[in-house]
């Protein structure tokens, strides 16, 4: 990533700006949302590899910034939601495209699968993200 950012560096113009804008592992949580209520199910798991990737992510900014490539201006946490049509589907989601990053255990199944099963007939199953979005200029 760092030679991502040097070239970054190299094609933006004097200060530019780099927005950085990522999701990061925190055992988010899985919902079951209807128009009456949000009823919180379970978390899903972080793998060590998802893990490992966030912190070379943000060692990677660390380093531009020693390098004076970048000065960060501004950084903020905000939730992001992805929602599915039923706990099945997120499940199938989460297996086929996240599977080497986050897991949902057997537990948080029968809790988001239970809750959908009771809701109204608008719920969905969601995960509500962690999501960072930074402000860098081109130093």
């Amino acid at each position: 990533m760092v030679h991502a950012l040097s070239e970054i560096h190299r094609v933006l113009i004097p200060n530019g700006i780099l927005i950085d804008l990522r999701p990061l592992l925190s055992r988010w949580e899985v919902e079951v949302a209807s128009a009456r209520e949000t009823r919180l199910t379970g978390r899903v798991n972080d793998f060590e590899v998802g893990l490992r990737d966030d912190a070379a992510a943000n060692r990677s900014m660390a380093e531009s910034e020693s390098n004076g490539w970048f000065i960060r201006e501004r950084e903020v946490f905000f939730p992001y939601v992805y929602s599915w049509d039923s706990p099945h589907e997120m499940e199938e989601w989460i297996d086929e495209e996240w599977n080497d990053f986050i897991g949902l255990d057997e537990e948080a199944q029968r809790a988001t699968r239970s809750a959908w099963a009771l809701s109204d007939g608008d719920a969905r199953a969601q995960l509500r993200m962690k999501m960072l979005i930074g402000r860098w200029r081109r130093g």
